[in-house]
């Protein structure tokens, strides 16, 4: 259970967490009492530790809704420039800590709950974690919202209401096996249906010309159900929405086979149409091509638009009408932010609706669309990049189909001007691609749809202007820009790691939770001994609790004070945990050969989730859990190296894992990651990080000094060359003698002795198929490895490069990025605007600068 804040801690009141005081006390027990009296039913007299949660989550609501009230209030009499991020994916993980620490309430209700009898605690983790996402891309998108609204932006997250969020993984034998995610299966606290803004989206049917203009006609209708939840800001009374859209079949739906007796299928058809917000598809950097997928990117943008629209039309000086008729202020009052190109059909949907609905002649309605539209790119590896079948786009979606080859047409026409007889780029540069079967590279239509493109990270910038798409980059070099990634501080930081944020906020003050480049602040300490012996002391608590909760999920008993080596993240071979698996089993070889001699003491902790059709991911698992049985169960090996495979890992666990690490793995073959986030949460958090430069690594590497990172491995141009020379790995397999050992072992069966020829795949991949290079790091990470150990060896040494990472790690802040976006692509300017909250009058604001005034 907590322990009550001493009569010290009381009067420290580091605001960061919230004031306690008696009154705000007083206050959460009685609402907590009320709540759970209203949840428990009439025949039932014995609450649970899941109603203990609800009465809590309540409870912090009812502070949420006034401030949440007031915001939209505040920005309907404004009217200004909103902001709409447009994602498949929102990665929110739990609500009630993080509402919590924003409202300012953290300590109050430690206070209250304990004076109850409860272990807060142990009600937070009653909490489903919001599952809808895959990993990063849905993660930032999440980070992007909490900035958002601590900077005061009118800013709205559109996105799918998902039955089923992301799958749980069970390892079975050493196998992942998936689970479905039934995340509301109790209810959800945080959201609030919204019928009375449900709308209708059209599939199918067919394209009519009339004298009136173009009609799409028979088409199906499912309704898009808006649920909205509340995001607030940090301590400035701000909350903001999400709404995500859950699909609902019409009372009409299929009523002509109702028409012919057939009532009972007429029911069950309706099914088809909700399964549009049913499962999240578990895929991460891969594209797949299925009807269902297609149908939930339109049905996002479908009703996006069109709820984006009417708060267009209606939202002016108070006034309630349609009042906006014209749409030349479209671009000054919205921007419209597409999260990869999941949301692509965005461009023609608005197209259609100024085209066809408000009858806008298209050079027109094409200036606005390019205007409002601003693209993300998230990935370079060809094999994630959208292109969806003409013949399928066709079918669902007629209309668009004509709209995109419209927009080719133009597009085609200006290019074979400006470079005449240029056939090969013609074909570069299309939107359709005639290879095989043929396809709409949406990527390209985001990038001709949009008026700014960018990638996540400098790198990736570079290698999305100059080679993925350089063409285009040539005909509009100012379109291109780079926004590098960035993480909440208030989840990833005073969330997850309080000991070290309010260590942090003792010596700096606390503004930094709002201004993350203070941090640099701390670079004076660096050298402070009892500083250095504070920040390894909580690293230290941070590990002994984690090793309480491995213990207790694994009945595994592990020593805090070895070396926590980390890689959590999507399986997949460019995110190479297989290096990893490598080095694990040379450290073992090692130990082996030399029992008595003195190592420094490692637990490898790895995880992340497969996308359930990726064998190879899966047999990566497979692999490294087969060597975690062989060394965890080795006497010889004692306590010197234990290998922990973490089971479902999500946003919960990341909380848990990344205070409590020593060494973060980012090991990505340079190219390939486009930023990486979770890289920075441990540098926010007190991790070093051995790495390729690759992704944000090179600007962590930069604002840290590149000696306060073990940096390994090829860059860019390395694999380039190599690739021009062409990568043999059986070169390396011959000459490096631990290499050869660890791989015979493999494909021996040393690891899988029921199994000899197990890992066969594995290895061949290995060796004749290995997009990703594995070997050609090998030496060098196994090298840059022994560097760790060697620092690892003097603690104080280790602990001041802590300290520097932590003092370099705050332009990894989301609220920087946000900052950049805003500026740079949407024509909007953060606030440091406090709305009164609901105690107060609201025209306490009246004189000041409103939200968002144009720059």
């Amino acid at each position: 259970m907590s322990k009550p804040l001493t009569d010290q801690e009381k009067r420290k009141q580091i605001s960061i967490r919230g004031i306690v005081g008696v009154e705000n006390v007083s206050e959460l027990k009685k609402g907590f009492n009320r709540h759970l009296h209203f949840t428990l039913v009439k025949d039932r007299n014995v609450s649970t530790t899941r109603d203990y949660y609800f009465a809590l989550a309540h409870t912090v609501r009812d502070h949420l809704v006034g401030r949440w009230i007031r915001t939209q209030q505040y920005y309907y009499e404004k009217d200004p420039k909103r902001t709409y991020y447009l994602s498949l994916e929102f990665y929110m993980g739990r609500t009630l800590q993080n509402t919590m620490i924003n409202l300012g309430l953290q300590n109050a209700c430690d206070e209250a709950i304990y004076q109850i009898g409860l272990d807060i605690e142990e009600l937070e983790e009653m909490e489903e974690d919001a599952g809808l996402g895959n990993g990063g891309l849905g993660r930032l998108a999440a980070c992007f919202l909490d900035s958002m609204a601590t900077l005061g932006l009118a800013a709205y997250g559109y996105g799918i209401r998902y039955e089923y969020g992301i799958f749980n993984q069970k390892i079975k034998d050493g196998w992942q096996v998936e689970e479905a995610d039934d995340w509301l299966r109790h209810g959800n606290p945080w959201e609030k249906a919204r019928p009375e803004y449900m709308l209708p989206v059209h599939f199918y049917g067919r394209v009519e010309n009339t004298k009136t203009g173009v009609r799409w006609v028979d088409t199906q209708v499912v309704l898009a159900m808006p649920y909205d939840t509340p995001v607030p800001g940090y301590m400035n009374n701000t909350v903001n929405t999400m709404r995500l859209w859950s699909a609902r079949a019409p009372n009409d739906f299929n009523l002509r086979d109702f028409n012919v007796g057939d009532y009972i299928q007429a029911v069950l058809d309706r099914n088809l149409a909700e399964n549009i917000s049913r499962v999240l598809y578990p895929n991460d950097n891969f594209f797949e091509g299925k009807e269902l997928r297609l149908k939930q990117e339109y049905f996002v943008v479908a009703a996006s638009l069109q709820d984006i629209i009417r708060r267009f039309k209606a939202s002016r000086f108070g006034c309630r009408d349609s009042v906006r008729t014209g749409f030349d202020a479209f671009p000054d009052k919205v921007a419209i932010q597409l999260n990869d190109t999941h949301p692509a059909l965005g461009i023609p949907e608005l197209m259609r609706i100024f085209l066809d609905i408000e009858k806008l002649p298209w050079d027109k309605a094409w200036e606005i669309t390019k205007k409002t539209f601003a693209y993300t790119n998230h990935t370079v590896l060809p094999e994630a990049l959208e292109r969806w079948p003409v013949d399928l786009v066709e079918k669902l979606l007629p209309r668009h189909l004509q709209i995109i080859y419209e927009i080719n047409q133009r597009h085609m026409d200006r290019i074979a001007t400006l470079y005449p007889g240029d056939l090969d780029r013609l074909r570069r540069m299309s939107l359709i691609e005639e290879d095989g079967i043929k396809r709409i590279n949406m990527a390209h239509l985001c990038i001709v749809g949009s008026h700014a493109v960018n990638g996540v990270a400098r790198i990736h910038s570079e290698i999305v202007k100059n080679e993925v798409f350089k063409d285009f980059s040539e005909l509009e070099p100012t379109k291109f820009q780079n926004k590098t990634n960035g993480i909440t501080p208030r989840r990833w930081l005073l969330l997850c790691n309080p000991g070290l944020a309010e260590l942090i906020a003792e010596k700096i003050g606390e503004d930094y939770v709002k201004d993350l480049s203070q941090l640099s602040k701390l670079n004076k300490y660096v050298n402070d001994n009892i500083f250095i012996r504070d920040v390894s002391k909580v690293k230290e608590e941070n590990k002994i609790k984690f090793v309480q909760y491995l213990e207790k999920e694994y009945k595994m008993k592990l020593n805090p004070s070895s070396m926590f080596d980390v890689q959590v993240k999507r399986i997949h071979e460019y995110k190479r945990q297989l290096l990893n698996c490598l080095h694990i089993i040379t450290m073992y070889n090692r130990i082996k050969a030399n029992p008595t001699k003195e190592f420094v003491a490692r637990t490898v902790i790895i995880g992340g989730k497969a996308a359930p059709g990726y064998h190879m991911a899966k047999m990566i698992i497979k692999l490294i859990t087969s060597v975690g049985e062989i060394v965890n169960n080795d006497p010889v090996i004692g306590n010197k190296l234990k290998v922990i495979y973490l089971e479902n890992y999500r946003v919960s666990l990341a909380e848990k894992v990344i205070p409590a690490t020593d060494l973060s793995e980012q090991i990505s073959t340079a190219g390939t990651e486009a930023s990486g986030t979770g890289n920075m949460k441990f540098m926010l958090n007190g991790a070093l990080t051995i790495g390729t430069m690759d992704g944000a690594n090179v600007e962590m590497a930069e604002e840290a000094g590149e000696e306060n990172l073990f940096i390994f491995g090829m860059r860019i141009n390395d694999v380039a060359e190599l690739d021009k020379k062409g990568y043999n790995a059986q070169e390396y397999y011959h000459r490096l003698p631990e290499l050869k050992q660890v791989i015979d072992q493999i494909q021996s069966g040393f690891f899988s002795p029921s199994k000899p020829d197990l890992f066969k795949e594995v290895v061949d991949m290995l060796f004749y198929h290995d997009r990703f290079k594995v070997f050609a790091d090998y030496e060098a990470y196994v090298k840059c490895q022994e560097r760790v150990s060697a620092l690892y060896k003097n603690p104080k040494e280790w602990t001041k490069v802590v300290i520097k990472n932590i003092a370099a790690s705050g332009k990894f802040s989301s609220d920087r990025t946000i900052k950049e976006y805003a500026k740079d692509i949407w024509g909007v300017e953060p606030s440091d605007l406090k709305i009164p909250p609901p105690n107060e009058p609201r025209d306490a604001i009246e004189d000041t600068k409103p939200a968002n005034a144009k720059a």
